[in-house]
């Protein structure tokens, strides 16, 4: 094969598919997944033989087969042309067929069991190509809050009992997974361009100490979705960081959050509900919401309030609390 007009470049074959280059290339490396030539100048070119080969390995790995396995029988659909001819290079690939479940309704308890099970087997394997393939499916497939509830956090807090259980010997499953998690978070994201209007930025913010920022992740994620503005600071904010922050931005809401009781701050959470900004005069503050399990049963501070536990009730809190607050001039 000779020239640019047969095949299409790695990057449009990752786009495609919805799987990142790197994918792709790593399938190459790993399990000989790549096109059968190649054009002039050593650059990949995928034909249709080729893209119909990657799409069988995109299924398997989605449904739990290990990566190895998967690229043996993909490389067999190359070889027997099932569905070279399907399409051209470059041709609008079909929609597939409605999955029960998309559209983000929720999912049948049987299809829970084997995603649940899909994802944890990736992560075990530490198959990280496997992973990004299946998170990105869940949340194109199912959207993002029914991905979420019914499927990645039931098994993060799998992954993260079985690290407690078993001496630590499981951690680098939990961080290979918690580094997916988050790809495929912020991935969901950026694909949104923020609204600008009426409504004020909701600031998002673990409290100091605090690491566990992947509930804080999807809660930016699904705000973004729904054209709320987000400022997202992440893990251990220093106190005098956020209160800086909430000054200079004057958001319509904090949210706080706490994996644990130690981190858990109701002194902090006190001093940014007591934050005012906006003109002399009209000045206002900041709603504070204390998000997370470490709030259990700490005192509850005048002007905050303890967060909706599920991801879907949060953002109908919270973007309700943004839309209902117009920015003020800070003075």
């Amino acid at each position: 094969m000779s020239g640019t007009t047969h095949g299409i470049t790695t990057g449009a074959v990752a786009r495609q598919l919805g799987v990142s280059p790197a994918t792709v290339r790593s399938w190459e490396q790993r399990y000989g997944i790549g096109p059968a030539e190649r054009a002039e100048g050593r650059h990949r070119r995928w034909s249709a033989a080729d893209v119909a080969m990657l799409e069988e390995m995109c299924r398997l790995t989605a449904t739990g087969v290990p990566p190895s396995e998967a690229a043996h029988a993909a490389l067999r659909v190359r070889s027997d042309g099932q569905t070279a001819d399907a399409k051209t290079p470059g041709e609008q690939r079909a929609e597939p067929a409605a999955r029960p479940g998309r559209a983000g309704s929720g999912m049948r308890r049987g299809d829970v069991g084997q995603e649940v099970r899909a994802l944890s087997r990736a992560a075990m394997r530490l198959e990280g190509p496997a992973m990004e393939v299946l998170l990105q499916r869940l949340l194109t497939d199912y959207g993002l809050v029914v991905a979420w509830e019914e499927v990645i956090a039931p098994t993060l807090r799998a992954v993260g009992s079985k690290w407690a259980a078993s001496d630590d010997r499981f951690v680098e499953v939990e961080h290979l997974m918690s580094w997916q998690v988050s790809a495929a978070l912020r991935r969901a994201t950026v694909r949104r361009s923020e609204v600008s209007g009426a409504a004020s930025p909701v600031v998002l913010a673990c409290v100091p100490g605090e690491r566990h920022t992947l509930s804080l992740e999807a809660l930016a994620a699904g705000l973004t979705e729904r054209g709320q503005l987000v400022r997202m600071f992440g893990a251990d904010v220093p106190a005098e960081t956020l209160d800086a922050a909430v000054r200079r931005i004057g958001p319509a809401a904090v949210v706080l959050w706490a994996q644990t009781a130690v981190t858990a701050d109701a002194s902090l959470a006190g001093r940014i509900a007591d934050t005012a900004f906006g003109v002399r005069g009209a000045r206002t503050a900041p709603h504070v919401l204390l998000s997370g399990p470490g709030w259990l049963g700490q005192p509850i501070a005048p002007g905050a309030s303890t967060g909706p536990s599920g991801l879907r009730e949060a953002l109908d809190v919270v973007c309700r609390l943004g839309q209902g607050h117009s920015p003020a001039a800070l003075g």
